[in-house]
């Protein structure tokens, strides 16, 4: 078989260094073909470096519309934490029908695909109607999500959530209603109607996953794991908050990433977003479970959830990957440093991408972010450029003054520590590129729908 398209690189990252001068040959699916150096630039040239696509693991969409809201403190005396921001997140869910979840989700999913991002998952429990009753579909707002992805040109693993009670031991509360699945039963339906609808997108994928050790029974919780079989990746929210650790111990006896560790058989399929308050042995246990830690440096710092323990965590060769979860930053690059200068500011030291081969900090951040994060998505891929595999990048100019007086050896560092989304060429999903100087797929249809919506549920104003 032929190639069907060609882009020549100034360079292409790879796990073993730079490919200078790369031509990239892709079928027509956008699949890569065949990838090597050349002394003559074949097909289209571009001034640029190719890195392998960032992996957002961590979504909820519907969020993005009050991005930036929770900053206005009427009641400057009241304390504002987590749980109160809580409270106004829920108030935004009881509003949104499909059609302004897909207008928004739109709208976040161009944004990530400029910043640099070619894959989202999708943490999605805003699954009924207003008044908490299943739409005909059930996947009606999955549907609305992956459709909204298809827009944006980006890829989705959509993970609907089994989301059952209030807290621990508790009822729902009425503001929950729309994310209830009642019994296992229903969010096994709930699950198979996903698996269905994802079957008319082909860039979706579909996971599996419990909101919290507080919204599922015990029992439940045990049930849903012991079915997993490895095939789709699971995620959980676990010890975001101190309260929850506290309420955790209360109705547990145990800390809850270590009932998690007893009671499932957590492994490299687990994908654990915050585990922001651990103990040592928690550490460990994750670590050599060959779990992923999902953790999102932009939203927890906006929420005061607090620091991850990295370092130890990293010692024992710990899976991490990065998202914006509330997505009051979307740039890949921002939540990388932030991540980094939160460890510095504990360990009173620079180095904490270093691992025992390599003291490339920029590379090494890169590499493990991509690598959990493709799991994160359900795959499970080693390589970030691999014949027979999507060609998925995000370019930066090499044009960008920082970058082009770089030598190859900081380039990696040049791109973590010091450029933003302005020093970025594009983004390439499938070889085809849907964000470009500013340029997005379908971006005037989805910025006018995502304003209109805005201007009708007025929570902006």
């Amino acid at each position: 078989m032929a190639a069907d398209t060609t882009y020549t690189f100034k360079g292409l990252l790879t796990e073993s260094g730079w490919i200078s001068n790369a031509a990239v040959q892709l079928d027509a699916a956008g699949n890569i073909f065949s990838i090597q150096k050349t002394d003559t630039p074949q097909g289209e040239y571009i001034n640029g470096y190719a890195l392998p696509g960032f992996q957002n693991a961590h979504s909820h969409a519907f969020q993005y519309a009050m991005a930036g809201l929770a900053e206005l403190h009427t009641d400057t005396g009241a304390q504002d934490d987590f749980w109160s921001w809580r409270n106004a997140m829920y108030g935004l869910a009881l509003t949104l029908s499909p059609e302004q979840m897909e207008a928004v989700a739109a709208m976040l999913y161009s944004e990530m695909a400029r910043h640099g991002y070619t894959a989202v998952a999708e943490f999605h429990y805003l699954h009924h109607d207003k008044d908490g009753n299943p739409y005909p579909n059930l996947a009606e707002m999955g549907t609305r999500l992956m459709a909204a992805a298809k827009k944006a040109g980006i890829r989705i693993t959509l993970v609907p959530m089994f989301y059952q009670q209030g807290g621990f031991g508790q009822e729902p509360v009425e503001k929950q209603k729309r994310f209830i699945s009642p019994t296992i039963e229903d969010y096994y339906k709930l699950l198979d109607s996903t698996i269905e609808a994802a079957k008319n997108f082909d860039k979706a994928n579909v996971g599996i996953g419990i909101h919290s050790l507080r919204a599922v029974k015990p029992e439940d919780v045990i049930a849903l794991c012991s079915a997993l079989d490895g095939s789709r990746p699971f995620h959980i929210h676990v010890s975001e908050q101190l309260k929850e650790i506290e309420d955790c111990l209360a109705y547990h006896g145990k800390r809850p990433v270590q009932w998690l560790l007893d009671n499932c058989a957590v492994n490299e399929s687990y994908h654990l977003v915050h585990a922001t308050h651990l103990d040592e042995s928690e550490v460990t246990g994750i670590a050599k479970s060959g779990a992923s830690v999902v953790i999102c440096p932009s939203t927890e710092g906006n929420l005061g959830d607090g620091l991850f323990s990295f370092d130890s965590y990293k010692k024992q060769n710990g899976n991490w990957s990065i998202g914006t979860d509330s997505h009051v930053g979307l740039n890949p690059l921002e939540e990388l440093r932030i991540l980094d200068y939160g460890q510095r500011l504990v360990s009173h030291k620079r180095n904490t991408y270093v691992v025992p081969d390599s003291g490339d900090s920029g590379f090494n951040a890169i590499k493990m972010a991509w690598q959990s994060g493709r799991r994160a998505m359900g795959t499970n891929d080693k390589e970030f450029f691999a014949v027979g595999q999507p060609f998925d990048a995000v370019v930066m100019k090499a044009t960008s003054p920082l970058i082009a007086t770089a030598a190859e050896r900081n380039l990696c560092n040049t791109f973590v520590y010091s450029a933003d989304v302005t020093d970025m060429e594009g983004t390439i999903v499938s070889g085809q590129w849907v964000s470009r100087n500013n340029s997005l797929q379908n971006r005037d249809a989805i910025v006018a729908d995502f304003i209109a919506v805005m201007e009708t549920l007025k929570t902006r104003k």
